[in-house]
């Protein structure tokens, strides 16, 4: 994985296939690469590093003619190089490939292809794909027939999208996020709209299971066993164009900046949407909430405020870990979805298992057009715009304002929260960067950071100590305040940084404590709260606000310190080392 672009039309292909891949580089990526038909010839160029860096070097955007396709790599299978970049041609050259996902047989198949005398130069499962197509192709001379046989003996998740020298273009989604795009006398093959937005934003979101096949005479789409689908072209909302850092250093800090307003956008267009789903949730017997990463720690604050605002229980359930607990999930109830793009392939999993078991599912994410919304039955969008950078900010405090905005229609007007004072406490925050740019500068050297939080700020220290490992590489770990003693205590010295994210709320006098036994260890304390205390080195003042206020508050601050850390240790904080932002594979 990561992104994938295709192009077919009357233009030079290269120049638009770049700067497709360049509006893709938010997924994260380690290497680039493209390849172009022209005169019934395939040529092809890639390497390690940026998108910019490599077309520099090796002038990607002056290969010739008008179909090509290109991909930017996050590496599964096989070290970073050049050589296992994408694209990958077969042996016979005669076609090139570009791959998201994992083909469980690989190896199987790669044997057998030995055998017959294929040779691979990569380590990637991708260039297996390429040299059975070619073995297909050569038997069938039908690109149908060949793409046919081909998917019946992949097994895994993958979306491909493979360029034959006639100048045909093919390609297939299992489990895997494929796009159409329609333009004038042209077709774009994306994994992401952003692929093709400056060029259309009419799509065709491709079904799984169907592939596609386009050359002169017109754009086809078949299922597996080759018959004809007809799907509809939607229009791609045009606020995905808008996906520019404007006078910011980086995507990261606009995306931190736009929070007072993202938190009114969060679920406003999908009110009714709301309704339905509590109503699913008053009629479910249980009720089940997951998601990966931050989207969990979105879901473990659910879990609390659900049960002391709604008196509803609710199991909160890591996605990935769902497949080895799907015994507890019982026939015929509720599981609210998380995700920020709607294509995490532990999050898709997990609403498969509880589909099976005939479960409603409730999806919470930023893309109403994702594989996740289209195979829920409720969707409420978080509609805070696109979210660039790869580690989660204002797609995070969305979610949360959305499971805020369900706890209010469950307590049927008892519970009143107030939107204005959160967007108000995130500005008074951003009004001043300055203490905390100092901090910045103090941990960018040390290698290890606790974030210590109680009751509902708890998952706000696991957000923390995500945010810090993401984009600072520290190592970052969250503490619940009780269990102080029962271990992390030990490894309280003069070589670390604690966090402490405390209130003035209920929690607020017994973290005081925690602070001075950390503190008598001789660990140094950052303090988040609304309450100055000599316990603190150092103190970020949160405005004093209402309960369910704070968890936003304090979220703002480890943004920020996240942001400027990585920008002390010279890392990029829009794009983190080894990170994908759709983690479309398992």
């Amino acid at each position: 994985m990561c992104s994938i672009i295709g192009y077919y039309g009357n233009e030079i292909a290269a120049p638009i296939i770049v700067k497709g891949l360049k509006r893709m580089e938010y997924r994260g990526y380690d290497s680039v690469g493209v390849a172009t038909e022209s005169n019934s010839q395939i040529e092809l160029k890639k390497g390690v590093g940026k998108v910019e860096e490599v077309n520099s070097k090796i002038q990607l955007d002056a290969l010739p003619g008008k179909i090509g396709i290109g991909h930017t790599r996050w590496a599964t299978h096989g070290r970073v190089t050049d050589v296992n970049a994408h694209p990958h041609s077969s042996n016979s050259g005669k076609l090139a490939i570009v791959h998201n996902g994992i083909i469980e047989n690989f190896e199987q198949l790669k044997k057998e292809l030995e055998k017959e005398g294929y040779i691979f130069q990569s380590e990637t499962d991708t260039e297996v794909i390429a040299n059975l197509i070619q073995k297909n192709y050569e038997a069938t001379k039908n690109v149908k027939d060949t793409i046919i046989k081909t998917v019946s003996e992949l097994k895994g998740h993958y979306a491909f999208v493979v360029m034959f020298e006639n100048g045909q273009l093919a390609a297939a989604r299992f489990h895997e996020p494929l796009i159409v795009g329609i333009g004038k006398d042209s077709y774009f093959l994306s994994s992401d709209v952003l692929g093709f937005i400056e060029q259309t934003d009419n799509a065709i979101y491709i079904e799984n299971g169907n592939f596609v096949i386009v050359d002169k005479e017109k754009l086809q789409i078949l299922d597996f066993n080759g018959e004809s689908i007809k799907q509809q072209i939607t229009r791609v909302s045009k606020e995905f164009a808008d996906a520019y850092k404007g006078d910011y250093a980086h995507f990261t800090l606009k995306e931190i900046s736009e929070q007072p307003d993202t938190i009114f956008k969060a679920g406003e267009k999908t009110k009714e949407e709301i309704k339905k789903a509590v109503d699913y949730i008053k009629n479910s017997n249980n009720v089940y909430i997951t998601g990966s990463g931050t989207s969990f720690n979105s879901a473990l604050i659910a879990k609390q405020v659900f049960a002391k605002y709604a008196k509803v229980k609710v199991d909160a359930i890591m996605s990935s870990e769902l497949q080895f607990s799907s015994d507890l999930i019982e026939p015929d109830s509720t599981l609210i979805a998380i995700s920020q793009s709607g294509e995490s392939a532990d999050v898709l999993e997990a609403v498969n298992i509880a589909k099976k078991v005939n479960c409603k599912v409730i999806s919470i994410v930023n893309s109403l057009t994702s594989s996740l919304a289209r195979i829920s039955n409720i969707v409420i969008g978080m509609n805070c715009g696109p979210e660039i950078g790869v580690a989660a900010t204002k797609s995070f405090t969305s979610q949360v304002i959305i499971i805020y905005k369900i706890i209010e229609e469950l307590c049927n007007g008892k519970l009143k929260i107030d939107y204005n004072e959160i967007s108000e406490s995130i500005s008074k925050i951003l009004e001043n960067h300055a203490q905390i740019m100092r901090i910045a500068k103090e941990i960018k050297e040390i290698s290890d950071i606790y974030v210590l939080g109680r009751g509902i700020h708890y998952p706000i220290a696991l957000e923390s100590a995500l945010k810090l490992k993401e984009l600072t590489y520290i190592h970052a770990e969250g503490i619940p305040g009780g269990e102080l003693k029962h271990g992390p205590l030990a490894l309280m010295d003069s070589n670390v940084f604690v966090i402490i994210i405390n209130p003035n709320d209920s929690t607020y006098l017994d973290t005081l404590t925690s602070s001075r036994e950390i503190k008598a260890r001789g660990a140094k304390i950052i303090g988040i709260s609304d309450v100055k205390s000599d316990v603190y080195d150092f103190w970020i003042e949160i405005p004093k606000t209402s309960e369910l206020s704070y968890p936003i508050s304090e979220t703002i601050p480890i943004q920020l310190l996240s942001y400027y850390a990585a920008i002390e240790k010279d890392a990029d904080p829009d794009y983190p080392r080894n990170l994908a932002k759709s983690v479309t594979v398992k």
